[in-house]
């Protein structure tokens, strides 16, 4: 039966969960993110010309979720930013992006003094959470905060239903941070309900970050000043051009990321998009979706064509930012 598109409460979304929190407890390797170095004198200037998020502030004990755009404000890469050492920064990426996003920010280095270069292959990830998440650092609960660990970081980031999440960055050689091994599907799970999309290729070009509420989970700087595709950015902002935002569904079909969705009240083109998407633990699939607000509140949605699966729209995670 296709139910309302208009997303469910809070205590409804705790009862459409498909798995308990406590699924989301141990460490998984991420083979599917790599890392772009940035060292140099320069490296938080370049930076901070070039990506949604101010760097000339980043300390050692804070990471940044960032946007690299187009000129006309459309998303092209996503990272998670933080401070090694004094002269170099680590961007956290989508592995398949990395390549493309690694010439791009080549071609602006021009006279600064930076270099860049791919450095996944010095480093290993994993996702760390539950119980696995070390304890001696403070700040557990705070997305984005940093610990360091000798020659290794953690990086706090958006809890799962409740459950904490964290991403263990070490050298490339170290032994995984301790912890019950955790399925890389279960992992994947844990991403999308958290709300917080990675850009993949299957969506580059699609999202003005707002269209993702980048802006509500730390993506968006709107007072650090110019960088490519910031005056798109602030207008969806502040002239209230915005028409889209980011939802979490659940489907019983299979979603993939870039795969459109339909509205009944016009079926002859999409209303959105998947942006990410996971196999749900007790079936189906969850998926964080964009799309128009006026159509997620009321009616129905599918999936990939106007006669597609349903899907059931969920409380979000987090609040959105009203004011800036």
């Amino acid at each position: 039966m296709a139910m309302n598109a208009a997303p469910l409460s809070a205590a409804d979304s705790d009862t459409a969960a498909q798995a308990p929190a406590a699924a989301l407890n141990g460490v998984a390797p991420l083979p599917r993110l790599g890392v772009i170095g940035v060292q140099g004198d320069d490296a938080s200037k370049f930076l901070h010309g070039l990506l949604s998020q101010d760097f000339l502030q980043l300390g050692g004990t804070e990471a940044r979720l960032a946007a690299l755009c187009s000129p006309k404000g459309r998303m092209q890469a996503s990272f998670i930013a933080l401070r090694r050492g004094t002269s170099e920064i680590l961007l956290v990426c989508s592995r398949d992006l990395l390549p493309a996003t690694l010439k791009r920010l080549t071609m602006f280095v021009l006279r600064a003094k930076v270099r860049l270069r791919d450095a996944s292959d010095a480093f290993v990830l994993f996702g760390v959470a539950g119980d696995a998440i070390d304890s001696r650092a403070d700040s557990l609960d705070k997305p984005w905060a940093v610990a360091t660990f000798g020659d290794k970081f953690r990086v706090g980031l958006y809890p799962a239903d409740g459950q904490p999440r964290a991403l263990w960055i070490a050298p490339a050689g170290a032994a995984a941070p301790p912890g019950e091994p955790l399925a890389a599907e279960l992992w994947d799970w844990g991403e999308v309900r958290s709300g917080v999309v990675t850009l993949s290729q299957p969506v580059v070009d699609a999202f003005v970050p707002q269209m993702l509420n980048y802006e509500s989970v730390g993506g968006v700087d709107f007072h650090k000043g110019c960088y490519p595709g910031q005056e798109v950015v602030a207008r969806s902002q502040f002239r209230g051009t915005l028409k889209r935002r980011a939802y979490l569904a659940h489907c019983d079909e299979p979603l993939s990321a870039g795969q459109e969705l339909f509205h009944g009240s016009d079926p002859s083109q999409p209303c959105g998009r998947v942006a990410q998407a996971a196999p749900a633990p007790r079936g189906g699939c969850d998926a964080i979706v964009s799309i128009q607000t006026q159509a997620a509140a009321s009616g129905v949605i599918r999936a990939g064509s106007p006669d597609g699966a349903p899907l059931t729209l969920l409380a979000l995670p987090y609040p959105l930012l009203q004011d800036v």
